[in-house]
């Protein structure tokens, strides 16, 4: 077997997901599954995509249309690509690897935050490259003097930018983009921005360093549908670079999966000219659920910041002595809930856990009685 992978594990989210099934009657609350609907607009899109026939290839980039339309939808966050930067992609996750292939030769330095989504050391340690963690602060910020010193002393060819943040709900604000922008502006290095939450950002102004110009020449946007129109089954996403770079990362898409598949094409497209309200909907609820979620861990003891974007909340566990997968582990035997041990997030996960809020505020309620129980007895 390649080594490298031999080196990875299963994702942890995974890993807890499926030990639910296991467990009779028990509340998971670790999957990024949004309990909305797909809207009606883009199901029927889709029914009648199939109907007449659209089922064949697609150029390797997408269908035009879609590409347009979410150049227009980058534009109401102030990010400037054209029709001809953006490709459409098998989920993000496969904008994530063809990015990170495309790019990275063996031995190249990579910078990741700690903690994150696990895909992007995995990916990173898969195809060879010397996988570096960068720390965030105690509101889950980019450290910047942590990030200096790596970028002097490691020499990265790119760093992943995460926000809004899985596992911590953390986005990026104007003070942390213009800091970042005095640290990249001179240096070489290429920018993976994986912003697939952009959709659930619960701030009044949303914060992106492809917004400067002179930098997203060096930027590789990274975002998708599966969140934003509850999608997640039909994988469809989008990677958004200029033409020197998407050219090469378009080679790995080619011959990794040729297209994205049409039907799901078609369905995005509806989406972004028809569904924007249902986004919108969909947003204040997660709010609701948020509000209702932290307050409650707040009233049981836990130690946890307000997320403003996405949907999980990232407490800290108010046990000493236990690891992260103990804890979770022990409270998924004993009161059947299930949330994911922020190891699985990094290093620097140790300690916490993520709880996905994305679920009906009748499970949440539930879910966390439990816990409160789970900590009183234990």
């Amino acid at each position: 077997m390649n080594t490298n992978v031999e080196n990875i594990e299963i994702s942890g989210i995974r890993k807890f997901s499926n030990k639910v099934s296991q467990v009779e009657g028990a509340l998971s609350l670790t999957l990024g599954q949004p309990d909305f609907k797909t809207p009606g607009f883009i199901k029927k899109a889709m029914i009648d995509s199939i109907e007449n026939d659209k089922t064949t290839y697609t150029s390797n980039a997408g269908i035009v249309e879609l590409r347009q339309e979410i150049s227009n939808y980058l534009k109401t966050f102030n990010i400037n690509f054209s029709t001809e930067d953006v490709c459409i992609t098998v989920g993000g996750s496969e904008g994530l690897y063809a990015a990170f292939q495309g790019m990275l030769n063996p031995g190249d330095v990579i910078l990741v935050p700690d903690p994150s989504y696990p895909a992007y050391k995995a990916i990173g340690t898969i195809i060879g490259a010397n996988v570096i963690e960068y720390k965030l602060n105690k509101e889950f910020l980019i450290d910047i003097e942590d990030l200096k010193g790596k970028i002097k002393k490691f020499n990265p060819k790119a760093m992943v930018l995460s926000y809004p943040s899985n596992p911590t709900g953390a986005v990026m604000t104007k003070e942390l983009r213009d800091n970042l922008y005095k640290i990249l502006k001179d240096e070489k290095l290429y920018i993976i921005t994986d912003e697939i939450y952009a959709s659930v950002c619960y701030e009044d102004n949303y914060y992106s360093v492809c917004q400067y110009e002179d930098l997203v020449e060096r930027c590789i946007y990274i975002s998708g549908f599966s969140k934003m129109f509850s999608l997640t089954g039909l994988r469809i996403g989008y990677i958004c670079c200029k033409n020197k770079l998407l050219n090469e990362i378009m080679k790995v898409h080619q011959y990794n999966v040729s297209c994205a598949p049409s039907v799901a094409q078609y369905g995005a497209l509806k989406g972004l000219t028809h569904c924007l309200n249902d986004v919108e909907i969909m947003k204040e609820e997660f709010k609701k659920r948020r509000d209702f979620v932290y307050s409650r861990l707040k009233e049981i003891g836990f130690q946890v910041n307000m997320p403003k974007g996405a949907f999980y909340i990232f407490p800290k566990i108010p046990k000493e002595n236990i690891s992260s997968n103990d804890f979770c582990v022990d409270l998924l035997n004993k009161e059947k809930v299930a949330c994911v041990p922020g190891s699985a997030f990094g290093t620097s996960g140790e300690g916490f856990m993520r709880i996905s809020y994305c679920y009906s505020m009748e499970e949440l309620k539930k879910a966390l009685n439990h816990i409160e129980d789970y900590l009183r007895k234990n």
